[in-house]
């Protein structure tokens, strides 16, 4: 059975940090790209950041860029986004999730790619 599980979700002031990690069971993680998502209220969900499965390869969205960063640890099967210099507009519910990157893609942000996802944990950010 497979099992991502988001942590390190809360409220933090605007100009903050928080470190958001996912812990993977039940797949084998090295072979998954991994990314995260996001979905504020009353939006749709959102791609964030995704990493390849050696963690050589990153990629964000713009309104990220600079601000967050995603790594990995293939030994503990976690992923994490170091997220810095917080806003109000990213408040939301953060996703983990796993691709299994069929081809010859090193990653995908199209959420139909991800097979896998945690439950969430939410970010507040404070203004």
């Amino acid at each position: 059975q497979v099992q991502l599980v988001e942590s390190g979700g809360e409220l933090v002031q605007a100009g903050g940090s928080l470190r958001l990690s996912c812990a993977a069971s039940g797949l084998s993680f090295s072979m998954n790209a991994m990314g995260w998502f996001r979905q504020a209220p009353g939006k749709e969900r959102e791609f964030v950041a995704a990493i390849s499965r050696s963690g050589l390869i990153t990629y964000y969205t713009d309104s990220v860029k600079g601000r967050f960063t995603i790594s990995r640890d293939n030994t503990k099967n976690t992923v994490y986004l170091q997220m810095n210099s917080l806003k109000p507009e990213d408040a939301a519910v953060y996703y983990c999730a796993a691709d299994p990157v069929y081809g010859t893609s090193d990653y995908h942000t199209a959420s139909y790619s991800y097979v896998y996802w945690g439950q969430g944990t939410q970010v507040t950010v404070s203004s």
